[in-house]
């Protein structure tokens, strides 16, 4: 875990019974528990150098340097839930899809499509297309 484990102790992550029976779902789920809690660390070992994040409506990142210099921007908001609904993988794929609540009532339900570097369990991540919007009340 990162050197800083407050934001795993402050985040509730809800997930369904079935997100965690094969070892690529299990993956996904701690992958997005790490990129909502950002933990730096985590993200690291999981991606390959040269990931990519399509961030649709807004932006495509190239590079962990890209990658965790958005996160680090992201550091001023407080998450406190991450409800996953769905977690699907196939072979180089995977997708999962949930809401995340912040602080002030700032909510968002987010798509996060993979694709791996490998078919096999011990696989990395090179590239996230996440589809997000904001559904604040």
């Amino acid at each position: 875990m990162a050197e800083d484990n407050t934001r795993y102790e402050q985040v509730k992550v809800i997930c369904g019974e079935d997100c965690g029976n094969a070892p690529k779902k299990e993956f996904l789920r701690a992958f997005n528990a790490a990129f909502v809690c950002n933990d730096i660390d985590f993200i690291n070992e999981k991606t390959i150098e040269d990931i990519q994040w399509n961030i649709i409506g807004r932006n495509t990142l190239q590079g962990k340097d890209q990658v965790f210099e958005m996160l680090k921007k992201l550091m001023d908001k407080t998450p406190t839930e991450l409800i996953i609904s769905n977690i699907i993988t196939h072979g180089y794929s995977g997708s999962l899809n949930g809401i995340l609540n912040l602080e002030n009532n700032m909510s968002y339900a987010f798509c996060n499509i993979y694709r791996f570097n490998s078919s096999l369990n011990k696989t990395k991540i090179k590239e996230i297309t996440s589809y997000i919007i904001d559904i604040s009340k």
